[in-house]
């Protein structure tokens, strides 16, 4: 049984949290701090029972000394102290006397965040390969941990794995809890009909989700740039729109065996390039071969609203067009908008997909948002996370 943080008494407790603050920066300041505010529920619960509270979090990929100079986390320190309304000390370091003297020397509702546990992959890529020492030490210097961070799940590190490995008392916080009840619930019980909307870039990304899911669920509607293997399958003229020969057997395999579950674009949106600013309307059936495409059309958004107003359950990975282009968001954005109106269950996957959620405007008007793309794509392929099985003790 995985226990949660409300499970544990906090009072003096020396608490190590893992969250999620890999945020992106440009030029020393954080562009988007929605990762930042999903983690202040546990941290405040935590301080509010009388914990001292230990953060761990990566950010980016550190391959070198240089990348520890635009990488450090004290610019998250500052903006925690600012939403917690208290002094967040920071930690420059990710073991020695400096963290260990720091630790020691702290008080009921203190909060500390030590450096950028990826630092570590200096040494041998220790963080991220699970160094056992890493990890022992880590565990040594708080009574409880608490993972928080979702992201990171599918990952075996020793920020997460490592640490909880190495201690009796862990569990989740509330952002952790959060994303495993809305999962459960759509994986195992979900309100039927249930359709699930696949989109982005390749077919190779989410041939496990369509292998695990397609038994499960009524349709699968299928957009983005993975939507072009399945059309080439199937005969279709693509141009020079993504293309993964080394699937196309896979997709004639998943359309022969589910005909009436897989649903493809009729029309689409074609360009010259991404980068272009006008694009041309054109049927599946008359794409021109110099021109690729960059998002689903009309009478594809009516046909899927059709089926998604039909449905109770919606679960949505991948972005339907280009969206970060205005000019080729449009097919994501008006599916959005014609379902976030009803009285559904919508589960967003993390990454591309919840980044044009909340692009487009709609975060408020669907049911969960993941803070994990590869996670919640592991989910969704049906496999364990190591960073959550590590807490069922």
């Amino acid at each position: 049984m995985i226990k949660k943080i409300s499970d544990f008494n906090l009072d003096n407790k020396k608490v190590l949290i893992r969250c999620d603050f890999n945020v992106p920066i440009k030029e020393g300041k954080i562009t988007d701090d929605n990762r930042i505010k999903e983690s202040l529920d546990t941290i405040n619960y935590a301080l509010d029972n009388g914990a001292k509270v230990i953060l761990f979090s990566h950010l980016g990929r550190v391959k070198s000394e240089e990348d520890k100079e635009k990488l450090s986390l004290r610019v998250v320190a500052d903006k925690l102290s600012f939403y917690l309304n208290t002094k967040v000390g920071f930690i420059s370091e990710t073991r020695g006397n400096k963290v260990e003297e720091a630790i020691s020397n702290m008080k009921k509702r203190d909060v500390v965040l030590i450096e950028n546990t990826r630092f570590e992959d200096l040494n041998n890529k220790a963080e991220s390969k699970n160094d056992e020492m890493l990890g022992k030490y880590w565990a040594s210097l708080g009574d409880i941990f608490i993972n928080d961070a979702f992201g990171t799940a599918h990952r075996s590190h020793a920020s997460n794995v490592g640490i909880a490995s190495n201690l009796e008392d862990v569990g989740v916080g509330f952002l952790v809890e959060k994303e495993l009840v809305n999962f459960e619930k759509v994986l195992t019980d979900p309100d039927k009909p249930i359709s699930l909307i696949l989109g982005g870039a390749k077919v190779s990304d989410k041939i496990g989700v369509i292998e695990n899911l397609v038994h499960k669920v009524d349709n699968i509607l299928i957009g983005g740039g993975m939507a072009y293997t399945f059309l080439k399958a199937k005969g279709y003229e693509i141009g020079n729109s993504i293309l993964e020969e080394d699937y196309i057997e896979f997709c004639k395999e998943m359309l022969v065996k589910y005909p009436d579950k897989i649903k493809l674009p009729i029309d689409n949106i074609l360009a010259k390039s991404i980068d272009d600013d006008l694009g041309f309307y054109s049927t599946i059936d008359a794409n021109k071969e110099d021109m690729m495409g960059v998002d689903i059309g009309d009478e594809t958004v009516k046909n899927f609203l059709e089926i998604l107003n039909n449905s109770n359950t919606i679960l949505w990975n991948g972005p339907l067009g280009i969206f970060e282009h205005s000019s080729f968001s449009k097919g994501t954005k008006e599916v959005l908008r014609g379902i976030v109106n009803e009285d559904k269950t919508i589960i967003v996957g993390g990454g591309d997909t919840a980044a044009a959620v909340i692009s487009l405007g709609f975060k408020d008007a669907v049911t969960h948002i993941s803070t994990g793309g590869g996670a919640s794509l592991e989910l969704l392929e049906g496999k364990e996370l190591p960073g959550i099985k590590v807490l069922d003790k």
